[in-house]
C-alpha cells in the first residue's frame, strides 16, 4: 500500500486515504442557496469514486457574502434539512464530507449583492465594481454569521468546517495589506490583520466545541504589488494551531490579473504542484495536516510529495470533475495520470447547467450532475 492510500486523522476525523476534494464553486444551488438533487449526486459519485474526503464548494454565510449565481448557501437554519440530505448521500457510500464556508466581500455577486464590502474601501481593475469599507458593526455581524454557519455545518451531520481563508475573499482581504489598509484594530500590522480570524475561529469553536474539525484554506501569498508575502503568510500558518484549527489546505490569496490558482495548460510532471513552495514554508512552522492543492495530474507526483513530508494530504479539483472515480483508478493500477488537460472549461456557461467538463476529451463530454 502506498502513501497515498493510507488512512489518516484531520483532528477526530479518520480518512481512509490521502486523496481530498477541493473545494469546486459547483453552481448547483435555487436562487435561496437551497441546494438542488444535482449537487446531492455529484457528492455521491465522489464518495463511491473513493476521495479520501469532500470538501463542498464554497457556501456563503451571510447573504452579504454570495459570491456568484446558483451558490449554495448556509446563513440560515431553514437550509438545515436540505444540507442534511448531502451529508447524507455521502455517508451512506461510506464517504467523508466537509463543508467550506465563506464570504465574498469585494466579490460578491452584483446580481445578488447591491454593495459589495471589504476591509478598506478598494477599486482595483480585477474587480467588478468598487467596494466600500465594512463596519465595525458589520465585521461583528459577519465574525457571529461564521459561527453560525458551523453550527449548521454540525447540525446537519457534516464531518467538519473549512473556513476559506483564500483566492481574495473577505478573510482573505483582511489578511491582505493590499486590501486591508484600516488603522483601527482590524488593520495595520500583520497581527491587526489576523483579528477578524482569529475572532472567526473562536466563534465557529464557540458553537461547535472543541473536537468537531474544523479546517482552514488559506491563501498564502497574493500576486499583486503590495499585497500578502508568502514569508508573511507562514507567518499566519505559525499561528493557525493556536486558533484552534486541526488542518490547513495551502493555495494562494489575491490573484489580481494573474490567475494565481487556477493555472491552465498542465501538461507534464514539471507543471503539477505549484503551490509546492508555500507547501516548503509551511511546513517548518506548524504540526497541523498539510493539505497541498495546485495541479496535481499524476500518483507520481502526488506520491513524491508525501514522501518527501511536505504535505500529508493531496488536494484536487478540477481532475475529480471529469473523473471523480479517479482516486478508485489510480488504487486498482488502472491509472497513473488524470486525463484532465486543465483548459480550464469547466464553469457553466448557462445557469442550470452546473459544473462540468467540457473539453473534448475521448470523444465525450463527460457531465458529472448528468
Amino acid at each position: 500500500m502506498t502513501l497515498l492510500f493510507t488512512p489518516n486523522n484531520i483532528g477526530s476525523l479518520s480518512t481512509p486515504n490521502r486523496i481530498v476534494r477541493s473545494a469546486t464553486a459547483e453552481r448547483m444551488a435555487d436562487p435561496d442557496g437551497r441546494p438542488l438533487p444535482q449537487l446531492k449526486e455529484l457528492y455521491k459519485n465522489l464518495a463511491r469514486g473513493g476521495v479520501g474526503l469532500i470538501i463542498t464548494g464554497h457556501m456563503y454565510v451571510h447573504l452579504s457574502g454570495k459570491a456568484h449565481v446558483e451558490m449554495a448557501g448556509i446563513y440560515t437554519d431553514d437550509l438545515i434539512p436540505d444540507l442534511r440530505k448531502l451529508a447524507d448521500a455521502v455517508h451512506n457510500e461510506d464517504g467523508r464530507i466537509v463543508v467550506q464556508i465563506n464570504h465574498a466581500g469585494m466579490n460578491a455577486n452584483a446580481e445578488d449583492v447591491s454593495e459589495a464590502i471589504a476591509p478598506s474601501a478598494i477599486e482595483a481593475p480585477f474587480l467588478s465594481r468598487p467596494a466600500r469599507e465594512i463596519t465595525s458593526q458589520e465585521i461583528e455581524t459577519v465574525i457571529q454569521a461564521y459561527g453560525n454557519a458551523a453550527r449548521r455545518c454540525q447540525e446537519a451531520g457534516f464531518d467538519g468546517g473549512q473556513v476559506h481563508a483564500a483566492h481574495g475573499y473577505l478573510i482573505s482581504q483582511f489578511l491582505s495589506p493590499f486590501v486591508n489598509r484600516r488603522t483601527d484594530k482590524w488593520g495595520g500590522s500583520s497581527k491587526k490583520r489576523m483579528r477578524s480570524l482569529r475572532e472567526i475561529c473562536a466563534a465557529v469553536r464557540e458553537k461547535v466545541g472543541p473536537d468537531y474539525p474544523v479546517l482552514i484554506k488559506l491563501g498564502m501569498m497574493d500576486s499583486v504589488e503590495g499585497g500578502l508575502s508568502s514569508a508573511e503568510g507562514a507567518q499566519i500558518v505559525a499561528a493557525l494551531e493556536n486558533m484552534g484549527l486541526d488542518a490547513v489546505e495551502i493555495s494562494g490569496g489575491i490573484g489580481g490579473t494573474k490567475n494565481l490558482n487556477v493555472q491552465k495548460g498542465i501538461r507534464s510532471e514539471a507543471d503539477e504542484a505549484y503551490f509546492l513552495p508555500l507547501a516548503r514554508q509551511a511546513r517548518p512552522v506548524t504540526q497541523l495536516p498539510i493539505i497541498l492543492v495546485g495541479g496535481f495530474r499524476s500518483r507520481s507526483v502526488m506520491e513524491q510529495v508525501l514522501a518527501d513530508g511536505h504535505a500529508d494530504y493531496i488536494s484536487l479539483c478540477r481532475p475529480l470533475i471529469t473523473e471523480p472515480d479517479l482516486p478508485n483508478q489510480f488504487k486498482l493500477g488502472l491509472k497513473e495520470k488524470s486525463r484532465c488537460i486543465a483548459a480550464n472549461n469547466c464553469w457553466p456557461t448557462n445557469d442550470g447547467d452546473g459544473i462540468a467538463c467540457k473539453c473534448p476529451l475521448e470523444k465525450v463530454v463527460i457531465k458529472v450532475n448528468a
